[in-house]
């Protein structure tokens, strides 16, 4: 948490970064924090709405059907074919038993709160000498936000107004402010000046 009349914003991995780190940390065995991670970056969700992702939700299908814990508004969500064989992993490298049960469980059988789960990405951006500056749990919903734009090329509006729906924005303005998009093209205003 930011302290009070501070102003913290989350910034976002370049994605083979991410998928890079997703895949470290299955290979050091840390599989729910390498799935955490992946959902994150895969489906764009807030904290709230990754803490209550079930196996069932995940390994049921193609899609699965969230009620937003902020909104209170459904969403179907679409799981990419390449990260459903990482769920597949994790699933089976876990031993699960339960397919009810919460995907993010601590040793103590508890769902992870979102404080500790932000402890662990520093500790992540920490060890594996992420480059940077503010790593917490809205890093992942950005890191989506920009991959999706990145992945656009030329249709890079259509896919900002997709995102604005997606991501329940007012507006696509909101949606560039809230990516850090609006900040570089006015940061590109000061590049276009000669000396």
């Amino acid at each position: 948490m930011a302290l009070k009349h501070s102003t913290t914003t989350a910034d976002y991995l370049h994605w083979d970064t991410a998928t890079s780190l997703v895949r470290k940390l299955y290979k050091e065995k840390k599989y729910r924090l390498s799935l955490l991670l992946g959902c994150g970056f895969f489906f764009g969700l807030r904290i709230s709405d990754l803490k209550k992702l079930t196996w069932a939700m995940l390994m049921d299908g193609e899609t699965f059907i969230l009620e937003e814990k902020k909104t209170g508004k459904k969403r179907i969500i679409k799981i990419n074919a390449q990260f459903r064989e990482h769920i597949s992993d994790c699933y089976s490298a876990l031993g699960i038993i339960d397919r009810n049960e919460p995907c993010f469980l601590s040793r103590k059988k508890t769902v992870y709160s979102t404080q500790r789960i932000n402890t662990l990405f520093k500790e992540v951006k920490t060890q594996y000498k992420l480059k940077i500056e503010h790593f917490s749990t809205h890093s992942c919903r950005k890191t989506f936000g920009r991959r999706v734009v990145e992945q656009a090329g030329e249709q890079a509006e259509m896919a900002l107004i997709r995102l604005s729906e997606i991501f329940n924005h007012s507006s696509v303005q909101i949606t560039k402010r809230y990516l850090g998009i609006r900040q570089e093209e006015l940061q590109e205003c000061y590049d276009m000046l000669e000396f």
